[in-house]
């Protein structure tokens, strides 16, 4: 099927971003205090982890790197930063907390990844022509809009 260069950065980067909030979920579901975090943490992980796969096919089938396989120092990272902070500055600050401190920093964090993805969705349905990328992209949007939704909420209860 047909794609462009957006549809293929859109792929190489989100499937890095999925990695990085599958990275985040698990810590989350082994340490929260809340069950309502772990719960979230959970649907996360195992909604990502299919797109993951399924952008990864379509790398394969375009013939295009991989996330493990690419030069980033030559692509533009928008929307992989949490308020500024890198995944490793994220995980290393996750790793200093528990209990409802941990609650709390875990879900503005998530909700700065979320709002990253969902930017690059939105670049992606204004760039792209793959129709199950943009497809993909809409899907994302949608439904990290809701999870942002929920975690304000649950945020508000803390």
């Amino acid at each position: 099927m047909t794609h462009n260069d957006a549809d293929t950065q859109f792929a190489q980067l989100m499937v890095m971003h999925h990695q990085g909030a599958i990275e985040m979920a698990e810590v989350a579901i082994a340490r929260a205090s809340s069950p309502e975090v772990r719960a979230l943490a959970e649907r996360i992980r195992s909604a990502q982890g299919p797109e993951i796969e399924l952008m990864t096919g379509w790398l394969d089938d375009w013939d295009e790197e991989t996330s493990h396989d690419m030069d980033m120092d030559n692509m533009d990272m928008g929307g992989m930063d949490m308020d500024g902070m890198s995944q490793d500055e994220v995980m290393g600050e996750l790793d200093d907390l528990d209990g409802a401190e941990f609650d709390r920093i875990f879900l503005e964090r998530m909700v700065a990844h979320h709002r990253g993805a969902i930017e690059m969705s939105e670049q992606e349905k204004a760039d792209g022509m793959n129709p199950d990328t943009m497809a993909l992209a809409g899907t994302i949007i949608d439904a990290q809009t809701a999870e942002i939704t929920e975690m304000q909420n649950l945020l508000a209860g803390l």
